[in-house]
């Protein structure tokens, strides 16, 4: 069993073109495009074909998309497609981070489709998931993260999860002054991989890629990552600094 080890990182909407291609400029002159880390930028739409081009040819670096739309095609103005973000370049795409569960209210039959139209299109997902600071206070943490596993992925094959990778957001360790110790994000992602086990069986569940999502930074990430069942990091802020991403890739 060897799993993959992941660093994304989630730029949301933050940088000018200008920005994104110096950013991705000085991680790419700063890391080993060689080493078995596999290193994503889930950058703005807008960003996706440049950072593409950039990075073409360069071994375990990958682009990804924040938001793909439920839709195949249509008459939806502002969505994007999973067919045209592949056609950018782009090989993965985030799927139900906490912000477009919380401010765009997304469900799990839209969250199913979009999963579905990704694998569907060659492209990898990142399924976000994760509990609220008031859920995790009533002791509702691994109720409310089984039910989010199971109500999405019940919907896929043992074989399509090969092609899905999980993000573990603790929601209440995210701009709440609270933080989640490396003992509770371990305690977390080994319950995810037992949940897994039990819909998908055990060599499903071990092979699967779980990212940590919570404030994982350069002063913690060496900490989390040691955690037998954490895979890397879903890197938000530190992400737009090239110094911290790179400390955090050579974190493992």
């Amino acid at each position: 069993m060897s799993r993959t080890k992941i660093v994304a990182g989630n730029w949301k909407m933050n940088k000018t073109l200008n920005e994104a291609t110096a950013l991705v400029n000085e991680v790419l002159k700063n890391t080993n495009e060689f080493d078995e880390v596999q290193k994503i930028f889930f950058t703005p739409f807008p960003f996706l074909n440049d950072i593409s081009k950039q990075i073409s040819g360069k071994k375990n670096f990958s682009v990804g998309a924040q938001n793909c739309s439920e839709q195949v095609s249509g008459a939806f103005t502002g969505e994007v497609s999973a067919v045209m973000l592949k056609s950018t370049g782009c090989n993965y795409v985030l799927v139900g981070h906490s912000e477009r569960r919380e401010y765009f209210k997304e469900t799990k039959e839209q969250l199913t489709s979009k999963i579905k139209l990704a694998l569907d299109n060659d492209l990898k997902p990142v399924f976000c998931f994760g509990e609220k600071l008031a859920e995790r206070k009533n002791k509702l943490h691994f109720e409310i993260v089984a039910q989010q596993l199971k109500e999405v992925l019940s919907s896929f094959s043992a074989v399509q999860l090969k092609n899905i990778i999980l993000a573990y957001e603790p929601v209440w360790a995210i701009g709440t002054g609270e933080t989640a110790s490396p003992a509770q994000a371990q305690e977390m992602h080994r319950f995810v991989r037992d949940t897994i086990a039990e819909l998908f069986g055990t060599e499903t569940a071990l092979n699967i890629s779980i990212l940590y999502g919570g404030s994982c930074n350069a002063q913690n990430a060496q900490e989390l990552f040691a955690c037998p069942d954490v895979d890397g990091g879903l890197i938000g802020g530190a992400s737009l600094k090239a110094d911290d991403f790179c400390k955090i890739i050579y974190s493992f």
